[in-house]
């Protein structure tokens, strides 16, 4: 079953994409939760001309993206947890780490950030997706609180 998704699914791809999945996952989930519509003729081609005329905006949305990107390289990122020798009280989460960026100025959604639950002292990657074109790799360290 071909559907035209609405907004962006996770593991099953972005918004206006045009993707095949289970007739029962379509109907049974996707369309009655608004997430997507079936993909006939006539909505493909509404698709098109709305990919076409979107596509100016979209390229100073990835412009925007990249830049941001490059602040967030530039950001270094240490966080301080309570820790017992070298595990830690607690876990380091996708919210600690857009805590940080606020602090530093960059709006990042903790959705868009893929880092997993850390719960010993080191040094970590997170992925943080700005745009679906444009997913940069953070590093940030997880150091003992200082008493």
């Amino acid at each position: 079953m071909e559907i035209i998704l609405k907004q962006d699914v996770q593991k099953l791809g972005f918004k206006d994409d045009i993707v095949t999945v289970k007739p029962g996952y379509g109907r049974n989930y996707l369309i009655p939760q608004g997430m997507a519509v079936l993909a006939t003729p006539s909505a493909k081609k509404v698709l098109a001309e709305n990919l076409k005329q979107r596509a100016h905006k979209e390229a100073k949305l990835v412009a925007d993206a990249k830049t941001v990107a490059e602040a967030l390289k530039a950001i270094e990122i240490k966080i301080a947890v309570k820790a017992g020798g070298e595990k830690l009280f607690g876990s380091v989460t996708n919210a600690d780490i857009a805590e940080v960026f606020a602090k530093n100025g960059q709006e990042v959604d903790k959705k868009y950030i893929t880092s997993g639950v850390i719960k010993r002292l080191g040094k970590y990657t997170a992925n943080v997706r700005l745009h679906r074109d444009v997913i940069v790799e953070v590093d940030y360290e997880v150091i003992p609180e200082q008493a």
